[in-house]
């Protein structure tokens, strides 16, 4: 079954979602500051981006055995390489704008 895609999911949707106690949620809430959810009042929303973390903490600790120390390492990790990988643009599309930017001032430096 496919599920509506929503801005926000309350704590009983997103632990329906993820397979994760709405217990287990808030305290992974005070461990990993990888989930963050938005607050109304008292009514924690989850963004889907929240219930992928979730999922991805889930495997980790379920799946793979890993301890909260250990997951929280490996999202770090994963999270820093992921951040390098998109700050760096590929050579060819440096080297293509700098010649576009050469082209550019040779244009603007011609007499009038």
């Amino acid at each position: 079954m496919l599920r509506q895609q929503r801005k926000y999911y309350r704590i009983g949707e997103a632990s329906r979602i993820t397979g994760v106690e709405p217990h287990v949620l808030r305290y992974w809430e005070k461990e990993f500051r990888e989930i963050r959810p938005h607050r109304v009042g008292r009514q924690r929303l989850y963004k889907e981006a929240d219930l992928q973390v979730i999922k991805r903490i889930k495997t980790l600790l379920y799946d793979e055995g890993m301890t909260i120390a250990g997951a929280k390492k490996r999202l770090r990790k994963a999270d820093s390489t992921s951040h390098k990988k998109k700050d760096i643009a590929p050579l060819p599309i440096l080297h293509q704008i700098e010649r576009e930017l050469k082209t550019i001032l040779e244009i603007l430096e011609r007499p009038k």
